[in-house]
């Protein structure tokens, strides 16, 4: 059983968060800054019952008989007492005979072609732990994206007008950086782990160093970009942020709209249509408040059973940068142009490639990530690279005729000739693990909203039933070879 190290790491930001956020809401108090004030304890409250609610919601506390752990929650000490029960779990392994285990069957990634099933009993104080680390790895993307990236924006907002940084305001933005950058690691480890369920995923450090750089830079870049726009231009920055968030908003519901698709009625039993709408529109919210500052690695798709997008969508990832870029650019030029003499103290043009040179950075450590660093790449159907060149070609296709544009054909001409000549076992191989692979979304155990609710030995049950799936498991073990060719 691991040491439930990301449970504490969780609960250490939020607690450091808060408690930062409430001494530095008591100085504007004294200070007579009553509006900087009442965003600071806004931006502070709102994520935190939000939190409370997701913890309470997760583990089912509504239907046992817990008052004092409700009531802690109410109190908005549920994550304090949740990650001590986490502990004592991990304490206690071992010393208690377990009444019965679950047997949990897990694919290996492909090595020279072959992929073993490995077989692994799991106890029930495991899946309960299991439980309470895929509670926290949801909360801290909550609490990162609702609170900590809106408090970041507004303290460095305040910083840039009254030219200065205090200590709590210091402490404060430092403490919500680093929740922000581990909110979206969790993000990216939750996407791994509901893409690729089906195998055993193990994340090697430079992993975790190169999402932490590609986040930090891409984060920090972003905020910095719109502090500095808001400031010169207050009356925009409104609809800009309307837009991004409304942009990001409704795409899934677009989307399913455009897919004709029933209203999901599987997210949870107990709840009606009304409450199940309310969960759908919470979960584009917070899709939304991710994508305002950087890439959602978990994409919904509401006409999924599981909510979730289990493909990985290069083209859409290289739009979503190539477009934010842009936009960061041109936030920068406005600002440029409309700056005034409050701005003396800094030399712009070099601030402007600073930050454009800080965001490609960020951008490079994500190539790095998905070409070198990712547990699953070797089921990669093909790599980030072919994924960006036909982005490319496509973008160009319009402007360069098929005649004069070889590298844009050559890439995007698989959809024609291929068609009319014997596919090859590769070929034949590669459509079979696709196909196997689209039907593998009825077996994730990692939903982002229903998977931790089950007890833990239904999820364990779950774990048994996918890996009992014979035809899948053979058809990955024969094909693997396949997959990392391509």
């Amino acid at each position: 059983m691991r040491l439930p190290s990301s449970i504490f790491v969780s609960v250490s930001l939020f607690t450091a968060e808060t408690t930062a956020a409430l001494y530095l809401s008591s100085t504007y108090r004294s200070a007579g800054d009553q509006i900087w004030q009442a965003l600071t304890l806004l931006f502070t409250l709102v994520p935190s019952v939000l939190v409370q609610l997701t913890l309470t919601f997760i583990h089912r506390d509504l239907g046992r008989d817990r008052p004092l752990v409700l009531l802690l929650h109410i109190l908005q000490l549920g994550p304090v007492i949740r990650c001590l029960e986490a502990f004592w779990i991990y304490g206690s392994d071992g010393r208690v005979e377990e009444p019965y285990v679950s047997i949990t069957r897990k694919k290996q990634m492909p090595r020279q072609g072959q992929s073993e099933e490995v077989e692994r009993q799991v106890g029930q104080a495991e899946g309960k732990l299991f439980t309470h680390r895929a509670a926290f790895a949801r909360t801290s993307v909550i609490q990162a994206f609702l609170g900590s990236a809106p408090q970041l924006t507004l303290q460095l907002y305040i910083c840039v007008l009254q030219q200065g940084v205090s200590i709590g305001r210091g402490t404060l933005m430092v403490i919500s950086l680093l929740s922000i950058v581990y909110g979206a690691l969790r993000c990216n480890i939750l996407a791994i782990k509901i893409q690729y369920d089906d195998y055993q995923v193990d994340v090697r450090p430079f992993a975790y160093l190169c999402i932490f750089l590609w986040r930090s830079f891409e984060i920090a870049t972003r905020v910095v970009v719109l502090v500095l726009f808001s400031s010169v231009l207050q009356l925009w920055v409104l609809p800009v942020v309307l837009l991004n968030f409304l942009l990001f908003f409704l795409y899934p519901w677009i989307l399913f709209w455009l897919s004709h698709s029933p209203f999901p009625e599987n997210i949870e039993k107990t709840l009606t249509s009304v409450g199940t709408t309310m969960v759908l529109c919470l979960l584009t919210f917070l899709y939304a408040g991710i994508n305002m500052f950087c890439w959602s690695a978990v994409q919904v798709k509401l006409n999924d059973p599981d909510l979730i997008n289990k493909s990985l969508n290069w083209h859409r990832m290289a739009v979503y940068y190539m477009l934010r870029f842009v936009e960061n650019a041109s936030l920068l030029l406005l600002w440029y142009i409309y700056k005034t003499d409050f701005y003396n103290f800094v030399f712009a043009p070099l601030l402007v490639l600073q930050l454009l040179v800080a965001y490609a950075i960020g951008i490079f450590f994500m190539l790095v990530f998905y070409q070198f660093c990712h547990p699953c790449r070797r089921l990669f159907s093909y790599s980030m690279t072919q994924g960006q060149w036909t982005c490319s070609s496509l973008l160009c296709l319009k402007c360069d005729s098929p005649g004069t544009s070889p590298m844009g054909k050559s890439v995007l001409e698989p959809a024609g000739p291929v068609q009319h000549k014997e596919p090859t076992d590769n070929e034949e191989a590669h459509d079979t693990v696709t196909e196997t692979t689209d039907d593998l979304i009825q077996h994730t155990a990692y939903d982002i909203l229903s998977d931790t609710i089950q007890d833990p030995a239904s999820e364990m049950g779950n774990g048994i039933d996918g890996g009992l799936n014979s035809d899948f498991g053979q058809s990955v073990c024969c094909n693997a070879k396949s997959i990392t060719d391509v």
